[in-house]
């Protein structure tokens, strides 16, 4: 009798801490840091690099200020802009690209890219979209 009271009040116990913990809810929370500073813009995954003049397009700037792409992203709901995939380096570039906090070349504007011929549509986030966007 005296081991069927003990295992009572031990489930007793045990239900009383169980209804009184508190619930616990997972957060995840991820500090990327500052978007880079780069005078052309900066590709759209890790390591985020700048990218050079003539990988995006035009649509890609608001004053001459790049809106962003990966992570800092702050381009309209269901943005797809043009970039030529020939300046990135998965496929194949080599050539130079500007430095973090370098000013753009004063005869660059990147908003004014009469010339600028896309191969491919992209949102802000690296998702390839069709000619329909």
């Amino acid at each position: 009798m005296h081991a069927f009271k003990f295992l009572a009040a031990t489930a007793v116990t045990t239900l009383s801490f169980a209804i009184a913990a508190p619930k616990a809810q997972a957060q995840i929370s991820v500090n990327i840091g500052p978007a880079p500073v780069c005078p052309y813009g900066y590709y759209e995954a890790p390591p985020y690099n700048c990218a050079p003049y003539g990988y995006y397009g035009p649509e890609w700037f608001s004053g001459g200020v790049f809106i962003g792409a990966g992570p800092w992203f702050h381009g309209p709901d269901h943005f797809y802009g043009h970039v030529d995939n020939h300046f990135h380096p998965e496929h194949g570039y080599h050539g130079p690209y500007p430095a973090r906090g370098e000013a753009p070349r004063a005869d660059f504007h990147p908003e004014h890219m009469e010339n600028f011929h896309g191969n491919e549509m992209r949102d802000g986030h690296g998702h390839i979209g069709g000619e329909h966007h």
